[in-house]
């Protein structure tokens, strides 16, 4: 109805949002898929700044910034990344309303103006404190910061990655896996450089000038890219998932009729329908443990090396053998999810996370500090994929956007707790071990629902 009621005033959108303008998929000499699996990938690399990644480099220079204490700011990107979380099943239901490529337009502007709004965020402090007698820095702090990171959080991790990972999602099925293997080599080491790379750049243009340009970049470049190139699915571009050609049933019509014992994915299922299954929540609680506990690692990155006797540099560098490993552990995880049950790839997963955490909370010890970086690389390897293959493999692509919508908000709102968790923990016992030791203590809840899925 919206979108009906636009196009009807400005006649010219519908023309600028046909999917065979400015060119037809169908007229390239290759699968069009393979085009969006390349922009759908710099999608996600374009959502690092509204990333914990992207923001953990930007934690200390805003805090001094700001005057807030690490558990003040802690708490504002705790209540901005929750809020954002309970918006993203609504934010998941727009994108199958409105199709990827508009909804990658207004993600990726949103983003750039949310980046301008938080590189004068002291600014803005100073103002409110300056106009509003009854309040003070601190809590004009609060929430001047708060308002930037629902903002942040719902564009950048919340709908440009969302958009990016369905549109991926649907345009494969035989070779999804394989796909988001390919995807996830360039993601997963990116998203590992990330803070080191943002390091340097802060160094070089200051942390306001930083987001300033950050903000160009996503603004304006992610959003031309995404009108150019975007296609919700194949179908819209008179095309079939894989390239298939002259089929009567594709492989995702033929897989929906294997037998429930084997697979969960009995049709296209609704997220009501969705959300009932254990094969849904054993995937979701997986992955929403890792978004907590990895949220709050990278968080206080700067903090914990330095607990554990390292500097600043020394601490973001970790980040590069985890990014190596999560590389090459997203490829193989992609390719061997096209031939196995996701159940399996979950169980390793857990266990991966394990070694992880714990090795973390050891990082003073360098025999430790090989297993945390060990466990962290690769079980964000098959973190990057599960976000990609699972759903559309279990519940179909109709609803995916709300399905992932409703995923996502369990991932969000655990990766929104992990930085106020390890901080209020490491107040109360002048360490992170304590939080990480109770990180691992969830686990268990999602094996045992891991293990008695059917998928």
């Amino acid at each position: 109805m919206i979108v009906s009621w636009i196009v009807s005033r400005f006649p010219f959108l519908k023309t600028a949002f046909d999917p065979h303008f400015p060119f037809s998929p169908k007229q390239f000499p290759f699968f069009y898929g393979w085009v969006i699996a390349i922009v759908t990938t710099i999608g996600t690399l374009f959502s690092i700044p509204g990333q914990t990644a992207g923001v953990s480099v930007f934690t200390d220079h805003v805090i001094a910034a700001t005057g807030l204490s690490r558990v003040e700011f802690s708490s504002a990107y705790t209540i901005g990344t929750l809020t954002s979380g309970l918006l993203l099943p609504f934010g998941g239901k727009l994108i199958d309303y409105l199709g990827a490529r508009l909804t990658v337009i207004i993600a990726s502007v949103g983003l750039g103006l949310t980046l301008v709004y938080l590189s004068f965020s002291d600014h803005f402090i100073s103002v409110l404190n300056n106009f509003v007698p009854w309040g003070n820095r601190t809590s004009m702090g609060l929430i001047v910061m708060a308002v930037g990171f629902i903002a942040l959080r719902f564009t950048g991790q919340g709908i440009l990655t969302l958009v990016s990972r369905n549109t991926l999602g649907k345009w494969f099925n035989r070779r999804r896996g394989f796909v988001s293997g390919i995807a996830n080599v360039f993601i997963s080491f990116s998203f590992s450089a990330a803070p080191l790379l943002l390091s340097f750049w802060i160094n070089g243009f200051g942390w306001r000038g930083a987001w300033l340009s950050l903000a160009m970049l996503v603004g304006m470049g992610m959003s031309l890219l995404g009108w150019l190139f975007y296609r919700d699915n194949p179908e819209v571009c008179g095309l079939r998932m894989d390239g298939d050609i002259g089929q009567s049933q594709d492989h995702e019509s033929v897989e929906s009729n294997v037998s429930h014992q084997n697979v969960a994915k009995v049709g296209e299922l609704t997220a009501q329908q969705a959300i009932r299954t254990i094969e849904f929540w054993g995937v979701t609680l997986a992955l929403s443990i890792h978004a907590l506990t990895v949220t709050g690692i990278t968080f206080h990155i700067v903090d914990l090396g330095q607990q554990a006797g390292l500097s600043e540099q020394q601490a973001v560098s970790l980040f590069l053998p985890i990014g190596i490993l999560s590389t090459l552990t997203g490829f193989l995880a992609g390719v061997i999810s096209d031939r196995v049950r996701l159940k399996w790839l979950v169980i390793v997963f857990l266990i991966l996370q394990l070694a992880g955490f714990v090795g973390i909370a050891h990082l003073n010890l360098i025999s430790w500090r090989i297993v945390g970086v060990a466990g962290l690389g690769t079980s964000g390897g098959v973190y990057a994929m599960l976000t990609t293959v699972a759903l559309p493999r279990l519940f179909g692509r109709t609803h995916l956007g709300a399905i992932g919508g409703t995923q996502m908000t369990s991932m969000v709102i655990g990766s929104s707790l992990g930085p106020s968790l390890l901080a209020l923990l490491e107040d109360m016992f002048g360490s992170y071990q304590q939080g990480l030791y109770t990180c691992c203590l969830l686990i268990p809840f999602a094996l045992g629902l891991t293990l008695f899925s059917r998928e």
